[in-house]
Parts: C-alpha cells; sequence; structure tokens
C-alpha cells in the first residue's frame, strides 16, 4: 500500500530527512508554482525540473524507481485530458499536461517521503494553515491505516474460509459491495473506539510533534539555493 511505504521512507535518515518541514514546503510550493506556470513547450525546463528532483530522490536515499512508479499513478487521469487535447490538435499542449501533471506528483511524493506525517503537518500548522484543517487531513491520513489494516483482515478471513472459490460467479460479483459496506461499518467502529482512547490519553484537539520544529540556518540556506535554483529553471537562466 502506498501509505504504507511512504510512512517507511519518511523516517529514513538523510540530510533532506532533517530539514525542517517548512522549508520543504515552501520551496514544493514553489516548484509546484512553477511547474504548472511553464510553456507548454518548455522541454528543457521540464527535463531540469526532473533533473532536480532526480537530485533530491538520490541525496534522500528514495528509491528513484519506487517514487517513479507511484507517481504514475496520475497519469490515466491527467492522459484523459491530454487524449481530448490531442483529438482537438493541440500536441504540444497534451504533452505538457502529462508532463505537468507526472512531475507534480512527484514532487509531492518527495516531500512525502522525505517528511514524517507529524511533521509536515505541523509545519502546514506553522506556516499558517487553519489548525481545523490540519486535524481534519491528521486524521484523514491515519485512518488509512485502519482501513486498509481491517480490509486485510476481511481478505484473510474470506480466503481461510474458502468462499469465494467456492461461491457461483453471480455471488463472487456481489460479493465485492457486501464487502465494503461491511467494511466501513467495521471501520466506523473501530474509529470510534481509537478516538474514545485518544480523548481517554487526553487529546484536546490539537496533536503536536514528538520533536519540536526549529528553523535553522541550514535549513534556510538549503531553501534559499533549492529557491534560486527552481526560478532560474523557471526564468530560463
Amino acid at each position: 500500500m502506498h501509505h504504507v511505504v511512504l510512512e517507511q521512507w519518511s523516517r529514513r535518515a538523510s540530510r533532506v530527512h532533517a530539514l525542517d518541514p517548512r522549508a520543504k514546503l515552501v520551496v514544493t510550493l514553489l516548484l509546484l508554482i512553477a511547474i504548472a506556470t511553464s510553456p507548454a513547450l518548455g522541454g528543457a525546463q521540464f527535463a531540469a525540473y526532473a533533473g532536480l528532483l532526480a537530485a533530491v530522490v538520490l541525496a534522500a536515499g528514495l528509491p528513484p524507481g519506487g517514487v517513479a512508479l507511484r507517481a504514475g499513478i496520475v497519469l490515466p487521469f491527467a492522459g484523459a485530458l491530454a487524449v481530448m487535447n490531442w483529438l482537438a490538435g493541440d500536441v504540444a499542449r497534451s504533452v505538457a499536461i502529462l508532463l505537468k501533471s507526472y512531475l507534480s506528483v512527484f514532487a509531492a511524493l518527495v516531500l512525502v517521503g522525505t517528511t514524517p506525517v507529524a511533521r509536515l503537518f505541523a509545519g502546514l500548522e506553522r506556516l499558517g494553515a487553519p489548525r481545523s484543517l490540519v486535524l481534519v487531513l491528521q486524521f484523514l491520513y491515519r485512518y488509512l491505516f485502519v482501513i486498509s489494516e481491517q480490509a486485510q483482515h476481511m481478505r484473510l478471513a474470506a480466503q481461510s474460509r474458502g468462499a469465494l472459490e467456492r461461491a457461483p460467479r453471480r455471488t463472487r460479483l456481489r460479493a465485492p459491495a457486501s464487502a465494503v459496506a461491511v467494511l466501513f461499518a467495521r471501520s466506523y467502529r473501530r474509529a470510534e473506539a481509537v478516538y474514545q482512547a485518544m480523548l481517554a490519553r487526553g487529546f484536546a484537539g490539537h496533536v503536536e510533534p514528538v520533536a519540536p520544529l526549529r528553523l535553522a540556518g541550514k535549513d534556510l540556506l538549503a531553501a534559499g539555493a533549492a529557491s534560486g535554483a527552481i526560478l532560474a529553471i523557471r526564468l530560463g537562466l
């Protein structure tokens, strides 16, 4: 599962991982804006963005193939829009849509893969994001683990009973719909139990990171260097 792999990546140790999340958030936002506003015919710029991201991946010790493969999840969605532009005769725009979408998701994966989620959300909050929005995002991410674990338990139980193998084809087609309903009910009960446990442990509507955030000089220096490189690519310097 993608979120489990990203969680494991974010726990690694490197200079990129050690940077303050606020610096990485600002640089990533600047990169996304630069990619989005680059001209459709800026092939050299897209290659430079890709090279910059590849350098960060190598410096962080992330698997390049794993990041590249997972970034491809956006291609089916961007591909539909690209095909429409292709059929309309705008080939350059269709290619640019694919490149911009892929590089944007790649950059987001690098950010999440080098920053633990708790520190990432803490950085968002320190940068001025609404606390309620950050809290909702935290719960949304964390409950992915609850739902995925419950789904694995249900799948293992069904396989151990051999129910799907013995069932007729018509029943097998209806099984996923029933499984989704059961998964929702069980996950809801599990989420309620988790929330009650959080309240019992003193949860007051705010999640603090284990290690406090400290914006040091090396963070500012790294952010400035990366921002300068992105602006130089965007302006064609």
